[in-house]
């Protein structure tokens, strides 16, 4: 019988540590590891480096989770700093204060190189208020680059993401309006008229709810979170509003000409909202 050097045990026969897992375990804090042990303080060994392992991985998470909270606090400093650059037609300061309230969201939403921030990452959040801020920047950013033709790209991609995120919001109206005006001043107008042919394509629309609550109502709104990041995920979400779209219209017109029905299909449409938020 051999008495183990860790454990004091008598047993038959020791065993090497393995180099690697020397390594690992000094790397977790533990040191002046006998050359040989028993099979059980073998295995021993290994949970402790497994357990050390999943702490690190568990800290370094959270480290990332603390870093993420962090940044989402600082963004609204960027955008307080930005707006107030834009009323003193500080435009490049404006532009680097906003870009770095993008990039923000990127690394709070792990938006991945080469992929572009989408209104579907703030579904699973409290957080879908802020479209309408993400579409304000990209509309402050499509105006700025406008200033110069070598911006005429970044004009374009913030023309292409105003289009995708301005439907779940209730600036909608007014910001169509602006775009419509600004056309006709725009250096680079063909972008202007790309972005109001791409939102108008972007934006079916909610003809029950429009008709009932007006097009810009935070319950349209609601309800156009619901139909584009829930029922269109699914087969059967998506033949229901093929049959929303092949009956709505008929029934909007019927509330627009007989408006005393309009309370009971709004308390109708909050009682579904409740439901499905």
């Amino acid at each position: 019988m051999i008495q183990c050097p860790r454990c004091g045990i008598q047993v038959t026969e020791l065993h090497p540590v393995d180099p690697d897992l020397v390594e690992k375990l000094q790397a977790a804090g533990e040191s002046n590891l006998p050359p040989q042990v028993c099979a059980g303080c073998i295995s021993d060994l290994r949970r402790t480096v497994a357990t050390s392992s999943g702490g690190v991985l568990m800290a370094q998470e959270r480290a990332r989770e603390q870093h993420r909270l962090t940044l989402w606090k600082s963004r609204v400093q960027l955008i307080k700093k930005a707006r107030m650059c834009m009323n003193s037609k500080l435009y490049s300061e404006a532009a680097i204060a906003y870009e770095k309230y993008l990039k923000i969201l990127d690394i709070v939403f792990e938006v991945k190189k080469g992929d572009r921030l989408r209104p579907e990452a703030f579904k699973e959040s409290a957080r879908t208020t802020e479209l309408t801020v993400v579409a304000s920047v990209y509309w402050d950013l499509m105006r700025i680059y406008d200033t110069h033709e070598k911006y005429q790209d970044r004009m374009l991609n913030a023309a292409k993401q105003l289009a995708i995120f301005i439907q779940f919001t209730p600036i909608y109206p007014d910001i169509i309006k602006k775009a419509e005006s600004f056309v006709r001043s725009a250096n680079n107008p063909g972008v202007v008229k790309q972005f109001l042919k791409m939102s108008d394509k972007e934006r079916p629309r909610c003809f029950i709810a429009t008709s009932a609550f007006g097009p810009q109502a935070l319950e349209v709104q609601e309800l156009r979170v619901f139909r584009d990041f829930t029922l269109k995920s699914s087969v059967a979400g998506r033949k229901f509003i093929y049959a929303y779209y092949k009956i709505s219209p008929s029934i909007a017109c019927l509330l627009d000409k007989q408006p005393w029905l309009k309370p009971a299909v709004r308390a109708a449409l909050r009682l579904l909202i409740k439901c499905v938020s």
